[in-house]
């Protein structure tokens, strides 16, 4: 294992104590001008870090932007095969353009984080533990009782004001923790996928390729074909600024308020 590698898997393990669960959450598509956000939550445990696959395979897991797309999808179909055998737990969360425009980028990447956590413990689960049933208790009541969660959560990037999961922030998270890493892979892939399927419903934009950022191709194709629903519009007078003269860029603006 490199020494780049061994540091990602040290780092969870220093953060697992005293829990026995780490929750690595991040996003994709947050800086891009057209299609959703997505967010991975992956859980991971210290039998998993400790044990044979990572020992094998963490070389290969880095920040997704570090990684080509058939080393992300081979990591991917590797992750679902340890998902089934429940030795990691991974889910998204999604946050269409509408909720992007409505809420902006940030509250609709928190949106997406929390809905990806949720698939795998409600917000309850992290507040103060509940009374542990006793004789005393209703069938109800014992049939009911969950114990907490017993995880610590990593996000990527800066602090979440407002978030209804306590957790800790690791600036350039998917470069130093290998659950982040592999939430960044799993919320990429997913989100690429999308991209594909909506460069069929909406020809002509590159999707497939550009994945909704900001490219020159993606730019040209604007200035042809317009805006499609998959656009945000807020992020295309920022894109089409820096590309277009006023009276271009004025006619784009049109468009997109009169829809």
């Amino acid at each position: 294992m490199s020494t780049k590698r061994r540091q990602l898997r040290a780092f969870d393990l220093r953060h697992l104590d005293p829990n026995p669960e780490l929750i690595g959450v991040d996003e994709a598509g947050r800086g891009a001008f057209a299609g959703p956000v997505v967010a991975a939550a992956v859980l991971v445990t210290r039998e998993f870090l400790e044990g044979r696959w990572v020992q094998e395979n963490a070389r290969r897991i880095n920040d997704s932007k570090q990684l080509t797309a058939a080393e992300r999808e081979a990591l991917y179909l590797d992750f679902e095969t340890l998902a089934a055998e429940g030795r990691i737990h991974a889910q998204i969360g999604v946050a269409s353009v509408a909720e992007i425009e409505s809420e902006n980028i940030l509250g609709a990447t928190k949106l997406a984080m929390r809905r990806a956590l949720e698939c795998i413990y409600p917000p309850s689960a992290f507040a103060e533990p509940p009374r542990e049933p006793d004789l005393f208790s209703t069938a109800e009541e014992v049939a009911a009782f969950k114990p907490p969660a017993h995880a610590r959560i990593l996000v990527d990037g800066l602090h979440l004001k407002h978030f209804p999961y306590p957790h800790l922030n690791v600036v350039q998270g998917d470069t130093r923790s290998l659950c982040i890493a592999m939430a960044s892979i799993v919320a990429k892939v997913q989100r690429d996928r999308m991209m594909t399927g909506l460069d069929a419903t909406h020809p002509g934009y590159g999707f497939a390729r550009h994945k909704g950022y900001g490219t020159e191709e993606h730019r040209e194709a604007l200035l042809k074909l317009g805006r499609c629903a998959q656009h945000r519009d807020t992020f295309l007078r920022k894109l089409m600024a820096t590309r277009v003269d006023p009276g271009q860029l004025a006619l784009l603006e049109n468009e997109a308020d009169s829809d």
